[in-house]
């Protein structure tokens, strides 16, 4: 299940439930090195082995140092953070960014745009308006979904050089939770490389990145869960062969949504309508090289269903994984690309 420290409500606002990703291990404990904690909202697990001695409790420190340095970077529920103080700016004149959110801001642009705008950064007046960061349903009408729409979409904002970004309308506001974890993951995996540890396993709050294999050789295996709101059932196994870097990203609408006069209303909303998504897809897992982007395409494949969703990653080359209810059924789907995916089965 994804939560996410950098936005009190992205649980409810971002709808990125993660299917929950855990690993599936039959080395002795002793062989690998363990390290877990509560960060960002969630928890986060890390696995890991070398040849050569490893300070666990430097690298547990750096860790701990390094997600207290996003936090103060990405958060949107703080209003000390580096995106909350840009957000409060109420200015169309350029302002200076820190170089890590302009990229954050451009990697997600790239996918929004890939996505026709389904996806997008600034969506968080809908999320507000249609009462999805509350404990209840507020379905908006027509007039008041047009009014929220004027301060949403990426295409407001300018991106000008790597440190300034210029807000063609002032009250703009930009979340990053959609592409902060996976953004994690990559930081916490670089800390280790740097260290020469070449073969581990990171995980935050189900989002994921695996590198080189077990102690004795063996591939890590990650469960991946069956989307089913009131149970908890192992549905596939992913098994990676491969000793490259591999991030896998599962974004869910299955366990958060709204019922209310015998309609289902989901928490994933279409930034191009403003209204919830109404297609039957309930899970998308995404495995790209990259975690940062595998998050924002987890939430933008998410947001588009399978049909519109597998031409987008057919398109810009994404391994995906759709599954789609039909009553009790669960179908799946994939993109050219996760067929394609060498040294990497799920079954």
């Amino acid at each position: 299940m994804k939560t996410t420290i950098f936005n009190k409500y992205s649980f409810n606002l971002l709808g990125l439930v993660v299917l929950m990703l855990t690993t599936v291990s039959c080395v002795k404990s002793k062989d690998i090195q363990k390290l877990s904690g509560n960060a960002q909202g969630t928890t986060y697990h890390i696995s890991f082995w070398s040849p050569k001695k490893i300070d666990l409790k430097a690298t547990a420190k750096n860790i701990e140092v390094e997600f207290a340095r996003i936090d103060k970077q990405l958060s949107n529920y703080r209003p000390d953070s580096a995106i909350e103080q840009f957000n409060a700016m109420l200015s169309d004149q350029p302002q200076t960014v820190d170089t890590e959110i302009v990229s954050l801001i451009e990697q997600a642009r790239a996918v929004s745009i890939a996505s026709n705008g389904c996806y997008d950064l600034t969506i968080k007046p809908l999320f507000e308006l249609w009462g999805f960061t509350k404990e209840a349903l507020s379905p908006p009408t027509e007039a008041t979904i047009k009014a929220a729409m004027n301060n949403v979409g990426l295409g407001q904002l300018e991106h000008l050089d790597a440190n300034h970004l210029r807000k063609h309308n002032p009250d703009l506001k930009v979340d990053l939770s959609s592409i902060g974890q996976g953004y994690s993951v990559s930081r916490i995996t670089s800390l280790l490389e740097q260290q020469g540890i070449k073969d581990y396993m990171v995980e935050i709050g189900g989002e994921l990145q695996t590198r080189g294999q077990k102690p004795e050789g063996q591939p890590w295996r990650i469960a991946l869960e069956k989307p089913l709101s009131g149970e908890r059932t192992l549905h596939k196994i992913i098994t990676i062969q491969r000793t490259t870097p591999l991030a896998i990203m599962t974004s869910g609408t299955y366990r958060h949504y709204f019922d209310v006069d015998g309609k289902r209303y989901s928490h994933i909303l279409d930034a191009r309508t403003g209204k919830p998504v109404t297609h039957t897809t309930v899970s998308v897992s995404v495995l790209h090289t990259d975690p940062t982007l595998a998050d924002a395409w987890s939430t933008a494949l998410l947001c588009l269903g399978k049909d519109e969703g597998i031409k987008a990653a057919n398109k810009a080359g994404i391994a995906a994984l759709f599954i789609e209810q039909q009553g009790e059924e669960f179908n799946e789907f994939s993109s050219d690309g996760l067929a394609k995916l060498e040294q990497v089965s799920i079954k």
